[in-house]
């Protein structure tokens, strides 16, 4: 199951948002109210680990010019 991030959404200028991860199914629909407290909250767009491929996978750059994912590319 992946770690989504959510942050709450301050209702007054001087509040500031508070963020926290939780754990859901991606069929999940995203939560709208902080679990524990009720306050609004939003999810938030992060990254990953970019592991999407197989493994042994990686995206750094390979000495003869390559992506080194196995893509084919010749940059």
């Amino acid at each position: 199951m992946p770690t989504y991030v959510y942050e709450t959404i301050p209702q007054t200028e001087t509040e500031s948002a508070q963020r926290f991860e939780v754990r859901q199914s991606m069929s999940d629909k995203p939560l709208t109210a902080h679990p524990e407290t009720g306050v609004p909250v939003r999810r938030l767009i992060s990254g990953g680990t970019g592991l999407m491929g197989g493994a042994g996978v990686s995206s750094a750059p390979r000495p003869s010019g390559g992506c080194g994912s196995g893509c084919g590319c010749h940059n």
